[in-house]
């Protein structure tokens, strides 16, 4: 009976200790390594290369429109690196609204599409800043450019031999 209940005492404080060690290691196991939270990461948010490609269509998408809605504007005002497409329609808008707006390359493929689409560009560099850096696509044009504009949209039409 001393036998087994000296035993009993000696293992309780072993079965304890054993019991958090147990524990610490289990938990120290659950936890991931780097190269395992990387491959969770892309099976979770998927692969990084495929994520660049959509993101770059999805910004691209908008460009097209854009450069689609180009046959059907008035103008193209441009100095070197921008290009602001307007269109005006007597009765339906109340002012010129910008079409298209960019810089550099994609201005230059504004600028493209305009030409083959016999579309009038004007060089006009303070306006086309101007009408740049105030206004967004899809916007009317602000007070300030409606004489200069105006100018240009009557040179147009009377090149035409539109009424407006």
């Amino acid at each position: 009976m001393v036998l087994i209940f000296s035993f009993a005492v000696l293992s309780i404080p072993i079965a304890v200790i054993d019991f958090f060690y147990r524990k610490y290691e289990y938990e120290e196991n659950l936890k991931m390594t780097k190269e395992e939270v990387k491959e969770e990461r892309k099976s979770y948010e998927g692969n990084p290369t495929v994520k660049r490609e959509i993101r770059k269509r999805m910004r691209m998408l908008p460009l097209r429109r854009m450069v689609k809605e180009v046959p059907k504007v008035d103008v193209v005002t441009n100095p070197e690196h921008f290009a602001v497409a307007l269109k005006y329609e007597k009765g339906k808008m109340d002012a010129p609204k910008v079409i298209a707006k960019r810089q550099d390359n994609i201005a230059l493929k504004i600028k493209e599409v305009a030409r083959e689409n016999n579309v009038k560009i004007v060089e006009d560099p303070p306006l086309a800043r101007g009408l740049y850096k105030s206004c967004d696509i899809g916007e009317y044009i602000p007070e300030k450019f409606y004489v200069a504009v105006a100018k240009i949209l009557a040179q147009i039409y009377k090149a035409k031999k539109v009424r407006v």
